[in-house]
């Protein structure tokens, strides 16, 4: 993905947005088809149990031993596939689509030459953060099979995540009538 545009001043947050941002998107291997697929509102339905999932599936090793890593691979595995399992949405005109086209201009914004309105930067930032925290809370709970921590890093994660998806939705609305973002709309 190369394409030539005037550089613009990067603050410190785009530059650790972009740092964790990029390097999840680019695990995930993210094509035009792929994000394509990942606004589907089903695929945003069936992704958003997944933190849920992992951590049942980090959890029952307490009652299936080593088993636990069979469920464990499937989350991983359907969380790898899910983007890519369902068609083009029909209409990308619902919340889900659009929060996903807002995190392809954060992802993306160098490459589609955007600069993205400070308040937006800051706000992803700030809500990475807080499902960071509660990704770490939970992690801690399963790690040492406590209850509270679990259930309360859970929480925040979700919290975080799902408000992360509304700001994206946000961005997107700012920034819809870019002509190659005009063009996700249908």
């Amino acid at each position: 993905m190369s394409r030539s545009c005037k550089e613009y001043e990067e603050t410190v947050v785009g530059k650790i947005l972009d740092t964790f941002l990029g390097k999840t998107a680019a695990a995930m291997r993210m094509s035009e088809d792929v994000w394509m697929r990942h606004a589907n509102p089903w695929s945003f339905a069936t992704r958003l149990p997944l933190l849920l999932l992992l951590t049942v599936a980090c959890w029952s090793r307490v009652w299936i031993g080593w088993y636990f890593l069979i469920p464990l691979t499937g989350v991983v595995v359907w969380a790898y596939l899910n983007p890519r399992v369902f068609q083009k949405p029909r209409s990308t005109r619902n919340w889900a689509s659009k929060g996903v086209f807002g995190e392809k201009i954060l992802v993306n914004r160098r490459f589609y030459c955007v600069e993205i309105p400070e308040h937006h930067l800051k706000a992803a930032f700030t809500l990475t953060i807080l499902s960071l925290a509660g990704a770490v809370a939970l992690a801690y709970g399963v790690m040492v099979l406590e209850p509270i921590s679990t259930v309360a890093g859970c929480c925040v994660a979700y919290l975080g995540k799902l408000w992360y998806v509304d700001r994206m939705v946000w961005l997107f609305e700012d920034l819809r009538k870019h002509p190659e973002f005009a063009k996700w709309v249908y």
